[in-house]
């Protein structure tokens, strides 16, 4: 991301361009400079944009081929293509010579890096891809978002809202709007704010429901489960996410008993230090050997809905009726 950075300071552009990775809103971002630093934001007639997976090769060449009218660039925008994940050799083998007034930018979310339309914009122009960002990352894009609205948080506050919101940037953004709105007349941010205003994602909600399964309150858990019935959520996602929570929570407990702390298993595991955190603590609640009973639980229910033997609605229910 530094080279594309200055690329845009320094006005000096590749002729290619591929953003790519997990993270929507910095590809949303850095799509929208590049696009204003090439080409005029009234200047319709050098901007060709093209989005999902019917786009036609031959036509992209053809705008690619076609001279800009009164201006430096003519700029060929492309969404969602899925050109790096299928076989796109014509188009490959174009972009080793593209005309120097003519500037390709790809946005995707999967790329195959083994294709050759791939290592065509690597060997011709830049590839950059937007990972999820890190913790301290987050934490300081969300701090500095509030000194400029000459507003502060408390640190437990700041915890409690990445908990809720996860690492999306977008849904941070919403959320964070959200929160500055409620507590308008306020300098500091509390908990008690996050916890009045900011939904908890899906996600969340499944650590919600194993919390309460950890504690025995059986009635808390199915109420948390049902609550995602009702947002659409279909019962065989939410079992993949339970299984996943008690899976982690596994592998967490076998870590520390190795005398791992937090975040050394962040590390390990390849998560958040919050996320961590907050597995640790959970982890406690279990023993080694319900965790187990549990995992298997959860297998052998996917198992029982996709052979037809129960139903995917009462399957989860039932993992949730008792901690053991």
């Amino acid at each position: 991301m530094k080279n594309l950075i200055q690329d845009l300071k320094n006005n000096d552009f590749k002729n290619i361009y591929l953003l790519c990775g997990e993270e929507d809103y910095l590809k949303k971002q850095y799509k929208h400079r590049l696009q204003e630093a090439l080409v005029a934001p009234e200047d319709t007639v050098n901007l060709n944009c093209y989005a999902g997976k019917n786009i036609s090769v031959n036509e992209l060449i053809d705008q690619a081929e076609t001279l800009p009218f009164f201006a430096e660039r003519r700029l060929l925008v492309i969404e969602d293509s899925g050109f790096f994940k299928s076989a796109s050799a014509q188009l490959a083998q174009y972009l080793e010579n593209v005309p120097p007034t003519t500037y390709f930018l790809f946005v995707e979310d999967e790329v195959d890096k083994r294709q050759k339309l791939y290592k065509a914009v690597k060997n011709h122009g830049r590839i950059v891809e937007f990972k999820r960002q890190t913790e301290d990352t987050l934490s300081r894009w969300i701090l500095g978002i509030l000194k400029k609205e000459n507003r502060n948080i408390t640190r437990r506050a700041l915890e409690l809202f990445l908990e809720k919101t996860g690492t999306d940037m977008n849904n941070i953004s919403t959320e964070l709007e959200k929160l500055l709105c409620y507590t308008m007349e306020k300098e500091v941010i509390t908990p008690k704010d996050v916890e009045e205003i900011c939904t908890t994602q899906t996600v969340n909600k499944i650590f919600e429901m194993v919390n309460a399964v950890s504690a025995g309150n059986n009635r808390r858990a199915l109420d948390l489960y049902y609550d995602l019935l009702a947002l659409k959520e279909p019962p065989m996602r939410i079992l993949f996410l339970v299984t996943r929570q008690f899976n982690q929570l596994l592998q967490v407990k076998g870590l520390r008993s190795q005398g791992y702390d937090a975040d050394s298993i962040a590390g390990k595991l390849g998560i958040q230090r919050f996320v961590a955190q907050g597995c640790v603590r959970q982890s406690e609640r279990f023993t080694e050997a319900q965790l187990r009973r549990l995992v298997t639980q959860c297998v052998e229910t996917e198992e029982a809905v996709k052979t037809g033997n129960l139903n995917e609605k009462l399957g989860v229910e039932l993992i949730l009726a008792k901690k053991s």
